[in-house]
């Protein structure tokens, strides 16, 4: 086990945290991890890029305070084309990233849990360009199964 200032230097001597060296792409998330700011409104926002030659998203964790709107900037810095698979209820959402594009993404994910989006163009997927939107909070009491209340860590 690793501590995380120990997961970079691990990563590096293995040869898994850059385009073709051990692997491909980067190991699944372990790219950094960021935060969604909340404007006045309530709607949230975040910025997420694709570096140039690293096959990976950055952050590639995203983590938003609590469900509801957000405003998502996808930036394809690398030299290829991609496209980014977002979840959103009621549909997802697809934007193609032609290479040094930018694209803006409306999603709706009002529900707390882990949602999966990546680049399903090509062997991007296979080769680390997955992601992670974590959305904290609790499910609303009229979501949650009638059951007795479960023991809190």
């Amino acid at each position: 086990m690793t501590t995380a200032q120990d997961r970079d230097l691990l990563l590096d001597k293995l040869g898994l945290n850059a385009q073709n060296s051990a692997a491909l792409g980067k190991v699944l998330n372990t790219g950094n991890i960021g935060q969604a700011t909340e404007r006045a409104d309530g709607t949230m926002e975040a910025t997420i890029r694709i570096k140039p030659d690293e096959i990976c998203w950055d952050p590639s964790i995203l983590v938003l305070p609590h469900g509801g709107d957000l405003e998502l900037t996808l930036i394809n810095d690398d030299l290829n084309t991609h496209c980014a698979l977002l979840p959103s209820n009621g549909d997802r959402k697809f934007i193609w990233l032609v290479n040094h594009s930018k694209g803006l993404a409306r999603l709706n994910l009002d529900g707390p849990g882990y949602y999966w989006f990546s680049s399903p163009t090509g062997n991007d997927e296979g080769r680390g360009l997955t992601g992670t939107i974590v959305v904290l909070g609790d499910v609303p009491p009229e979501a949650r199964l009638d059951r007795p209340d479960q023991p809190r860590p």
